[in-house]
C-alpha cells in the first residue's frame, strides 16, 4: 500500500509545476476567464472516473456537502488565479503554507483529529520557514502582515487562506464522514467546479473573451489541466488516508518549489534568501513524515 507522504509529495510536485504554468497562461488570460476554460477540460478529463463510480453507494447528503465544498473551492482557486496574475509568484504564494496551522485547530475541534508534539513541530517549521519566505527586509517584521492587509497586496490569498481552512476540513468530511468514494468525489467535484466556473462567466458576461481565451491558450491549459487532476487526486487520496493537517502540510512544499522555479524562470528576486528556507521547510517536512 502506497504511503500517505508519498501521495502528498506527488500532489506537492505536480502542484508547483501548476502554479508555474498558471502564472504563464495568466500573463496574457483573465483570472476568472482562465479557472472557466481550465473547468471545462478538467471536466473532460474527469468523466472516466464516472465510469467507475458505484452509484448504489452515494447519498444524497454527501454530494450536497461536495458541492458546497466544491463551491467555496471555486472561489479560492480564483482568488489563487488573481494572486498568481497580480503578484509575483514568490509574494502571492508563501502565505498558503498557513492553512495547515489553521486547518490542523480546525480539524482539531470539529474532527478530533489530533496531532503529535513532533507533528505540531514539523507545522510549526513549515510556518515559520513561510513567514521568513515573506519578509522583504530582515528587520522588517511586520511586513508580511501589513502585506497581508494591504488592498494592494495579497488579499486575494489571504481570501484564498481563509476558504482552504474550511475546504481542506470538508474534504475529509467528505470521504469519511459521508464516505463518498475517491471516484465519484473526482467526478462531481469537477463537474460542479465546471458548471459554477461557467455560470460565473455568464454572470460577469465573459462569454466572448472565454472564447478567444479559448483559442489562443488552450494546449497550455489542457497541460494544466492534465496537471491539476494529478494534483488533486493525489491529495484526495493522501487526506482519505492520513490526517488532513498533515496532507495538507507536505503539499504546501509545492509553494517553495514554485518560487524557487517559478522564481528563476520568470526573474524574480530575493532567491538566496529563498532557498535557505529551504532548510526550514525540509526540517519541517520530515518532522511531519515521522511524528
Amino acid at each position: 500500500m502506497v504511503q500517505w507522504y508519498v501521495f502528498a509529495l506527488i500532489s506537492a510536485l505536480f502542484s508547483a509545476l501548476a502554479a508555474i504554468t498558471q502564472k504563464k497562461v495568466l500573463f496574457k488570460e483573465k483570472a476568472l476567464v482562465f479557472c472557466a476554460v481550465l473547468g471545462f477540460f478538467n471536466l473532460i478529463i474527469a468523466i472516466p472516473f464516472f465510469f467507475f463510480i458505484d452509484f448504489s453507494i452515494l447519498s444524497y447528503s454527501g454530494l450536497i456537502v461536495l458541492f458546497i465544498k466544491s463551491f467555496l473551492a471555486a472561489f479560492s482557486f480564483l482568488f489563487v488565479m488573481l494572486g498568481i496574475k497580480n503578484l509575483e509568484l514568490s509574494r502571492a504564494l508563501p502565505l498558503l503554507v498557513l492553512t495547515p496551522g489553521l486547518v490542523a485547530i480546525t480539524a482539531y475541534i470539529f474532527l478530533q483529529e489530533a496531532l503529535s508534539k513532533m507533528e505540531i513541530s514539523g507545522i510549526v517549521f513549515l510556518t515559520v520557514g513561510t513567514y521568513i519566505l515573506s519578509l522583504k527586509k530582515p528587520k522588517k517584521i511586520k511586513t508580511p502582515f501589513k502585506e497581508a492587509i494591504n488592498p494592494k497586496g495579497h488579499y486575494y490569498i489571504i481570501a484564498a487562506l481563509i476558504i482552504f481552512t474550511i475546504t481542506a476540513v470538508l474534504d475529509k468530511v467528505v470521504l469519511s464522514n459521508f464516505k463518498v468514494p475517491v471516484n465519484a468525489f473526482m467526478g462531481f467535484q469537477h463537474l460542479y467546479l465546471a458548471l459554477i466556473f461557467f455560470s460565473m462567466v455568464l454572470f460577469t458576461k465573459e462569454i466572448k473573451t472565454t472564447k478567444i481565451a479559448f483559442k489562443r491558450s488552450w494546449e497550455w491549459i489542457v497541460l494544466i489541466a492534465f496537471i491539476t487532476m494529478t494534483y488533486r487526486y493525489t491529495y484526495i487520496q493522501s487526506v482519505k488516508i492520513a490526517p488532513v493537517a498533515l496532507a495538507l502540510s507536505l503539499k504546501r512544499i509545492s509553494v517553495f518549489l514554485a518560487v524557487i522555479i517559478g522564481g528563476k524562470l520568470f526573474k524574480e528576486h530575493n532567491l538566496l534568501k529563498k532557498a535557505i528556507v529551504t532548510i526550514i521547510l525540509t526540517v519541517g517536512a520530515i518532522l511531519v513524515i515521522n511524528g
